[in-house]
């Protein structure tokens, strides 16, 4: 094999969509201002459950040129459509055109936990209720994992590898880490990447809820009455996660096609760190996700103090928490203490596959504009000890170094090192 080019990795365009707005300007505007956007989950109403969910009130497939009725009928897998508009309006911010010979060298990597079991559920339903003739021809492309960005390719005409990276909540990341090594040793030029999920289904929101990771609320909470207060990673009365639908996705460019085509760029893909657990399939185990921290720092050429900001994994759940928050302060000792730290789920809720770019997209744009997101609905826990969680109202303050945690299922963590330009 050739060996690597060693190439700087520039992010170029980024956009997501989420239960804040389709698109990231929407987003970031109602984010800047802490109020989450959460609703009792209507698929669980006969049930007699309330658990707060996060879905995609503003996004429609049918405002994209793609989005016609007989598409949206076809890829009835809700993940499909949603990688093709993510992907597309970052390629637009992006500018580069990929219908041309730089279309050949782009690589597609989109990652989801869950991919298309929300089609399986629909075809389940018509061949109990109607015989096997209504199932879907359809039904096995909407839940191969590739096809969302195969799709994307198809609409915007690139022609490089289209990978689904497969790492649980961590999968995000993992699509920007691996990306990112693909451009800089020169396998690809370009590389969208990115994650999304669609898991608001029954059956997946009562499953999350059951095994405690998902909140259930109950007379006496604080989100009993007001499920945008359900989501409060790093509080005193974390309870689970919120669940949501979201995308992100972000095109990365080598720094000479950059230049070259006349592109710009707006933060560059510094440090990668991955490793797994060997240990419990949900818990997160901290030599582990210690090293993975350490590892992205160190594959940026820094050391902890020259960190800026931590944009945490937080779930809110209080063992997911308490390690997460125990790890950092491993790796930055007393300094964490000064550190500031935000937990973008506080805000958006956790779209699993896809929630890792939707911060790193958030994580960016932060940097561009000089201002940390709030953490929603915060109330201090003394156990975590002294911990600087931005919190109330965005704060304004320049920071060039964010490090962004995600860690999965299965005991997959992926840390990485982004830098704003």
């Amino acid at each position: 094999m050739k060996a690597p080019k060693n190439r700087r990795v520039l992010v170029i365009g980024y956009d997501v969509v989420t239960p804040l707005g389709a698109s990231l300007e929407a987003t970031w505007q109602r984010a800047e201002l802490g109020l989450p956007r959460f609703e009792i989950a209507r698929c669980c109403a006969k049930l007699g459950l309330r658990i707060p969910v996060g879905v995609l009130s503003d996004y429609s497939p049918h405002s994209y040129d793609f989005g016609t009725e007989k598409e949206v009928a076809n890829w009835n897998a809700a993940f499909v459509l949603l990688t093709m508009a993510v992907c597309q309006r970052a390629v637009a911010m992006s500018g580069v055109d990929l219908h041309g010979e730089i279309g050949t060298r782009t690589a597609c990597l989109m990652g989801s936990a869950l991919n298309g079991h929300d089609a399986f559920r629909v075809a389940s339903e018509q061949l109990a209720a109607h015989g096997y003739l209504r199932v879907s021809p359809f039904l096995l492309p909407n839940l191969c994992s590739n096809v969302p960005a195969g799709k994307a390719g198809a609409l915007l005409g690139f022609t490089g590898p289209i990978i689904a990276p497969g790492g649980a909540c961590a999968s995000g990341n993992h699509a920007i880490a691996l990306g990112a090594r693909m451009i800089r040793d020169g396998d690809a030029d370009v590389a969208i990447v990115g994650g999304v999920d669609t898991p608001i289904v029954p059956e997946i929101v009562v499953g999350f809820a059951n095994m405690n990771a998902a909140i259930k609320l109950r007379p006496g909470d604080r989100a009993h009455d007001d499920p945008a207060q359900a989501s409060r990673p790093f509080s005193v009365d974390r309870k689970g996660f919120v669940l949501a639908e979201g995308a992100g996705a972000l095109v990365l460019a080598a720094e000479e096609v950059v230049a070259s085509h006349g592109l710009e760029a707006r933060a560059e893909v510094l440090g990668v760190g991955y490793t797994s657990d060997a240990n419990h399939f949900t818990r997160l185990h901290e030599p582990t996700v210690i090293r993975a921290m350490e590892q992205a720092i160190d594959d940026a050429g820094l050391t902890p103090a020259d960190i800026h900001c931590v944009n945490a994994h937080g779930t809110s759940t209080q063992n997911g928490d308490t390690a997460e928050v125990s790890s950092l302060r491993r790796v930055f000792g007393q300094g964490l203490a000064r550190l500031p730290v935000t937990a973008n789920k506080s805000l958006v809720g956790h779209s699993l596959g896809g929630a890792a770019a939707i911060e790193a997209a958030l994580a960016i744009e932060g940097m561009r504009r000089g201002r940390i997101l709030p953490t929603a609905n915060y109330l201090p826990d003394p156990s975590l000890g002294e911990l600087d969680v931005v919190a109330g109202s965005p704060r304004d303050q320049a920071h060039e170094l964010t490090l962004t945690n995600a860690f999965g299922f299965g005991g997959t963590n992926c840390s990485l090192v982004l830098r704003g330009v």
